[in-house]
């Protein structure tokens, strides 16, 4: 009976905090409230089964699908940038010679651990050019400081709240991976006269291939997920609005139009997609980067 002592407060703490919350969504995602008469006095509400109608609603919501449409864009802007820059800083502290290694990985990682909401509103103030030093730095060199809280830069300034802040996790997860390649490989191309970047192009990169599309995967659900940066960042501008993304929509159904049953159908509906392309990318990857092994 040891294992089993050992286990269940794990299995306990799993039911509570994952299993039973997704149970009790896809009940509410079936249900509705149904109003008798004026919806007045008691038993004038009840809660009925609905069927697929709130998932009917759902995919027929506007303000959802134009968060879905915005979500995708994101993802294209925020998944190579911020997978690009953290293989660069990896290869560059890989690299031979390179001073202050430890500095740097501290420095690149140190974003990371601030808090979304702290680095939201950094980030917003310094959008901001009431407050922001950079007005008054551009103005010397004869520059001005654009608004970027327009409607077609919000979502690049929120982006780049993404980069900065995990750009160092990525980055060490790819070092970690590199520092795990056998240096005898290094040697040997040396010995044949390969130089840096062709080194990082023919060995490091293809022998990290399945951090990359660990990285990539996690980035990928990450993105569905962005729910702090713009509603941080929302209260400074009005460009962003309640239903500015899949989730932003699912919070704004549920306690801004008492409306449980359609957000937690929405809910279902993001995990179900990010269950889907997740699936869809690892089994790509698969074939591709570990030859179906």
């Amino acid at each position: 009976m040891a294992p089993y002592a050992f286990v269940t407060p794990a299995v306990v703490l799993y039911a509570l905090v994952l299993l039973i919350p997704i149970g009790y969504t896809l009940y509410l995602s079936v249900e509705k409230t149904q109003v008798s008469g004026l919806g007045l006095g008691t038993g004038a509400r009840k809660q009925v089964f609905a069927g697929l109608s709130n998932y009917a609603s759902a995919l027929t919501d506007a303000a959802f699908l134009s968060s879905l449409l915005r979500v995708v864009v994101y993802s294209l802007i925020l998944v190579p940038v911020m997978l690009g820059l953290a293989l660069l800083f990896a290869l560059l502290l890989d690299a031979r010679r390179v001073r202050f290694q430890q500095f740097s990985r501290l420095a690149i990682f140190l974003p990371y651990a601030v808090p979304i909401v702290i680095s939201s509103l950094l980030w917003g103030f310094l959008y901001l050019p009431t407050v922001s030093p950079f007005p008054a730095i551009l103005s010397k060199f004869g520059l001005s400081m654009p608004d970027l809280f327009t409607t077609h830069v919000a979502l690049l300034s929120v982006a780049n709240v993404g980069v900065w802040g995990g750009t160092g996790f990525n980055m060490i997860v790819m070092y970690t991976a590199l520092r795990a390649v056998p240096s005898e490989l290094y040697e040997a191309a040396r010995i044949d006269g390969a130089s840096q970047r062709a080194v990082a192009l023919r060995i490091k990169i293809p022998m990290i291939a399945p951090a990359l599309v660990l990285t990539g995967v996690f980035s990928i659900i990450a993105t569905l997920q962005v729910f702090s940066e713009p509603e941080t960042l929302a209260p400074l501008t009005n460009t962003i609005s309640p239903q500015w993304m899949p989730l932003m929509r699912v919070y704004d159904l549920a306690f801004n139009d008492n409306n449980s049953y359609e957000a937690a159908a929405l809910s279902v509906i993001i995990a179900a997609v990010m269950f889907v392309g997740s699936f869809f990318l690892l089994r790509v990857s698969n074939k591709r980067v570990f030859q179906g092994r």
